[in-house]
């Protein structure tokens, strides 16, 4: 069965590190595809704020 996992965080190591640990929880899958996208935004204070998201595609 086709499954989709999406992670989201502020550091890219931390999502490198959240995935990693979520491929390892899981035995026997096929990692289908990774979508990875990079956001970046401002806030009222003038701080520049990263959002890091991966979709990862994968079948058990």
């Amino acid at each position: 069965m086709l499954q989709v996992a999406v992670f989201d965080e502020e550091h890219e190591k931390d999502l490198e590190e959240e995935i990693n640990a979520f491929l390892a929880e899981l035995d026997d899958i096929q990692v289908k595809d990774i979508r990875y996208s990079v956001t970046l935004t401002i806030d009222e204070d003038g701080e520049q704020i990263y959002c890091y998201s991966a979709l990862v595609l994968y079948q058990i």
